[in-house]
């Protein structure tokens, strides 16, 4: 098998039937999508230039344009979407999911670009490119943060980015919100899973009521200043949120798929000018993580 072998081709088939046609639309007919899909993956996975990825998967102009297009309308997300459903219908999802970020450390060659740095949620439209391009300057220097709503597996549910110095907690609720699987059938889609583990970033008081008020377990762990507090209170402080340490062992798994993510190196350093194409690269990177799940049977 060549090096730049990407996709099976199992996954090839069960990939095409959900990428939009160039049927229709005005314009010259779409290039072979697999080559070029597949130019995409290997471009993220090697972290090359685009003018550098290989001939063979053509022009690199397209590849971008093909990016560019599919991480601003939205293309990659319904793909992803549909592939959650696929998965939920063969219960290969488990739905105790786990919450986390990673920090991503931004190249020169992605902060070019004038930023607005203001206050306000940048979460909000994910089609849109935010003002600040989702960067900011943390300890590490410029960086971004890649949030995930991961699966009892670790893999991707929700991918949401925000800027490097952003706290995780402010980021619960988008990424709660974006979690809406349909059903093959009949029926609302799911929204509630049954827990969500997350670490000591996501003990706050609005969490945890989010997550009574929805009949959602938390499995979070109380800060010592946390701990502190209620108890100098007294009998005011409320009793100690319930808290399963041995359920919570299972939280690695977030942890252990952002090592996966990073596997990719144009995801483990963002040389992406534009939140939307290194979201984009994010979301595939979850396509071909759910692809693989699903296994070689369409």
């Amino acid at each position: 098998m060549p090096r730049t072998a990407v996709l099976t081709d199992a996954q090839w088939a069960r990939l095409a039937p959900l990428l939009p046609s160039s049927e229709g639309r005005r314009g010259r007919p779409f290039r072979d999508d697999r080559r070029v899909i597949e130019g995409i993956i290997y471009r993220y996975r090697c972290g090359l230039p685009w003018r550098d990825v290989p001939a063979e998967f053509g022009p690199w102009q397209t590849l971008w344009k093909r990016h560019r297009r599919y991480s601003g309308d939205g293309t990659w997300d319904h793909i992803l979407a549909a592939l959650l459903v696929e998965a939920d219908a063969a219960e290969v999802l488990g739905w105790a999911v786990s919450v986390d970020s990673t920090i991503i450390r931004a190249h020169q060659h992605a902060a070019t670009l004038k930023r607005d740095t203001g206050a306000g949620s940048n979460y909000t439209n994910l089609l849109a490119e935010p003002a600040d391009h989702a960067l900011g300057r943390s300890r590490g220097g410029l960086s971004t943060k890649i949030h995930q709503l991961v699966d009892g597996h670790g893999r991707p549910l929700v991918v949401l980015l925000g800027p490097g110095q952003g706290g995780d907690s402010p980021m619960f609720p988008h990424l709660m919100a974006r979690l809406s699987i349909a059903r093959p059938g009949p029926g609302r889609p799911r929204t509630r899973p049954e827990r969500v583990r997350a670490d000591k970033a996501y003990s706050s008081r609005a969490i945890r009521r989010h997550l009574r008020e929805r009949r959602i377990i938390a499995v979070i762990p109380e800060p010592s200043d946390q701990q502190g507090h209620r108890k100098r209170r007294g009998s005011r402080g409320g009793r100690p949120p319930a808290f399963d340490p041995v359920d919570y062992r299972n939280r690695n798994v977030v942890e252990r798929g952002f090592c996966h993510v990073k596997q990719w190196r144009g995801l483990a350093t963002r040389y992406d000018k534009l939140a939307l194409t290194f979201r984009g690269g994010a979301v595939l990177k979850a396509i071909v993580t759910w692809l693989r799940a699903l296994g070689d049977t369409p």
